[in-house]
């Protein structure tokens, strides 16, 4: 793998709106930085204290050195990792890794896990002194900081450290896309090399209001119960993630495609409690039988999103399978607000039309690559009635062959 420096590969914006979001559903500071410690984004959420002492040169100095320290703790770990600054504040620090190459770090915290006690007080009163700060105001700053929970730190740092290297391959992906097409508009594969970086551009388009919401449903539920249902979500969310990023020129099973349907399921039902209901039926005999990966899932997504979530009293979307002659046929069917016929037409034929927002893939993306794997009789079918509901139908033959 080529080498990378951090600030090459991300996108800044968007990464500072991520760690936004992150500290808004978390309340934690959070920031990137190099492997020596340096800030690569702005901070988020920082606390008055930390901003007063990165105010001064030495505090700022002595901030980075931990921040490095902290990083390279959590790259021997390989994974999150909780330390004490040298301000003796708890931070918790993800190592950015793709390919055994660290690039950096995601920083966050910036808390006390029990309050501060005379002796700790005092060091504090020392320390503004040594950064020439006053020291009743560095004092007031620092008896400011939020207390929470252990637990919940660690619960933050695991949804964290997806997110985090997640981050990183989107860029990576970004920039080997970039290259790629620069290379291929030298060579008489021009076609070819597009269509291979259509569909990794594809792969990589994982939207961030999608992870955020679910951020914010763990970082609830991490405050109201103990941790095994937030483990649950972050689990159903880490096997959603990983299994968008197998190569979309794969096949694979109805059995695992229904597998990662599940997952999703299971997140937006603890979104939306209630609101949403799902029912899958799916005989175990069709389970074998081969489809192109991350064809159902944006289907799902999009009777969700598009149909159930602007639907009042919410609604239910089916899965079901059934087999006929020599093909198989799996309808994914809702009871929301419907799609008017112009629009059906739009989905079906535009490449610009609405994508998922998990994955990018829209509903014109999983009726190409279906018929360019199969031929043109297969793919997929939608009917609907405004205010009815709308249904999905996919066609595939029975295949068992990769």
């Amino acid at each position: 793998m080529p080498k990378y420096k951090l600030k090459d590969v991300i996108n800044k914006d968007k990464l500072e709106e991520i760690l936004k979001k992150f500290s808004e559903a978390t309340g934690l500071a959070a920031i990137i930085a190099d492997k020596d410690g340096v800030n690569i984004t702005a901070p988020s959420k920082f606390t008055n204290h930390c901003n007063l002492v990165r105010s001064t040169e030495k505090g700022r100095k002595y901030c980075y050195l931990s921040d490095a320290k902290l990083g390279k703790l959590s790259l021997q770990k390989g994974g999150p990792a909780t330390s004490v600054c040298h301000c003796e504040l708890v931070d918790l620090a993800a190592p950015l890794v793709v390919e055994g190459q660290c690039l950096g770090y995601i920083l966050c915290g910036q808390v006390f896990l029990k309050p501060p006690d005379e002796e700790k007080i005092e060091r504090a009163r020392k320390r503004a002194i040594n950064f020439g700060i006053d020291p009743d105001l560095y004092l007031k700053s620092f008896l400011e900081i939020e207390i929470v929970p252990e637990k919940y730190i660690y619960t933050a740092g695991e949804m964290l450290h997806i997110i985090s290297n997640y981050i990183i391959e989107l860029g990576i992906n970004r920039l080997f896309q970039e290259r790629l097409l620069e290379e291929t508009k030298r060579r008489s594969e021009y076609e070819n090399a597009i269509k291979s970086l259509e569909l990794k551009a594809l792969q990589s388009q994982v939207n961030p209001h999608f992870l955020f919401n679910t951020l914010n449903t763990a970082a609830r539920l991490a405050y109201l119960e103990n941790a095994n249902k937030t483990a649950e979500i972050i689990y159903s969310l880490a096997n959603l993630l990983h299994y968008s990023l197998r190569n979309l020129n794969q096949l694979v099973t109805l059995k695992e495609e229904i597998s990662c349907i599940k997952y999703y399921l299971y997140i937006q039902q603890i979104r939306y409690k209630d609101h949403i209901k799902a029912s899958i039926d799916v005989p175990e005999e069709l389970e074998k039988y081969l489809i192109p990966v991350m064809s159902l899932q944006p289907l799902v997504e999009n009777a969700i999103v598009h149909g159930l979530e602007k639907k009042k009293e919410g609604g239910e979307v089916k899965i079901n399978a059934y087999e006929k002659n020599s093909d198989i046929y799996i309808e994914i069917i809702d009871d929301g607000i419907g799609i008017e016929e112009k629009m059906i037409k739009i989905l079906k034929q535009s490449k610009e039309a609405i994508d998922g927002h998990t994955t990018g893939l829209g509903i014109y993306n999983v009726d190409l690559r279906i018929k360019r794997y199969f031929g043109q009789m297969y793919g997929l079918n939608i009917e609907s009635k405004l205010g009815e509901g709308t249904k999905v139908t996919v066609k595939i033959p029975k295949k068992v062959e990769r």
